[in-house]
């Protein structure tokens, strides 16, 4: 089975980038999109998921804002929405999207950016801590269950390309990294690093200033984490740099699994 995390940047801005071409080329199962920034109605005249795939939409009360979106052509059903943090406890801002597929779990993930202001950032803390707490029902479970999307965070100093130009960067903050050491300490897996352990990348995201895109000087801030029961039936993973560079300023993110 294939699973797809990606953040669009725009869901409409990503269809008229060339998303249906990716969608095709990638051939995925299950896809868990992040920021899609648009409710169903707000879609182009005559534009349509693939015909063969069920869709759930979160978005944001806030239009134009943040929001996830999940498809799926193996069956999906919807198991919850939010995580009932202490900032935001109806999840008016579309961050998590709970679905099953058969015996898999999708958790699709937006989490905060905090680098527009102190107050932000301290949402973000916030947000972490109950997520942390939250997500711990998951780790035990005999069933394969996997979190993906944009965690806006940069676990390590090969999960960005210039780490010591932003250890003041939210992002990169060390608190961040910390607690990003601690969530994976419950009992996650961060496949893409197990994967590519000791390397330099690969990244997932890069700024539009520059030529950071040019340059492959980006971050790593988008996951596919598993649990254990999940690890097991891991195959390989892998980031499609090309669709970072046409369709959003991140890049999909490609699991494979053994069921």
């Amino acid at each position: 089975m294939r699973i797809v995390t990606w953040n669009l940047n725009g869901i409409r801005a990503a269809s008229r980038k060339g998303l249906d071409d990716y969608i095709e080329k990638i051939d995925s199962d299950i896809w868990l999109f992040q920021e899609v920034r648009a409710l169903p109605e707000q879609m182009p005249d005559g534009w349509m998921p693939p015909k063969d795939h069920d869709v759930i939409w979160h978005p944001a009360q806030k239009k134009g804002y943040s929001g996830v979106s999940t498809w799926s052509r193996v069956g999906i059903s919807e198991q919850g929405r939010g995580i009932s943090t202490t900032v935001d406890m109806e999840d008016s801002e579309g961050r998590v999207l709970h679905t099953k597929h058969g015996n898999l779990h999708c958790i699709n993930i937006y989490l905060p950016n905090g680098g527009a202001n102190v107050e932000r950032q301290r949402f973000k803390d916030k947000w972490l801590e109950d997520l942390l707490i939250w997500a711990k029902k998951f780790i035990d479970i005999d069933e394969p269950v996997l979190l993906c999307g944009d965690l806006n965070i940069a676990h390590t100093e090969n999960d960005i390309w210039n780490p010591s130009g932003n250890r003041n960067t939210s992002g990169f903050l060390e608190h961040e990294r910390e607690w990003f050491t601690r969530f994976l300490a419950t009992g996650w897996y961060d496949l893409l690093r197990i994967e590519y352990a000791g390397k330099k990348g690969p990244y997932s995201w890069w700024s539009n200033r520059g030529q950071a895109r040019t340059l492959n000087r980006g971050w790593r801030i988008d996951y596919i984490l598993a649990n254990e029961a999940a690890y097991n039936v891991f195959d390989k993973i892998s980031i499609l740099r090309e669709g970072g560079l046409k369709v959003s300023d991140h890049a999909p993110m490609i699991v494979d699994l053994k069921i």
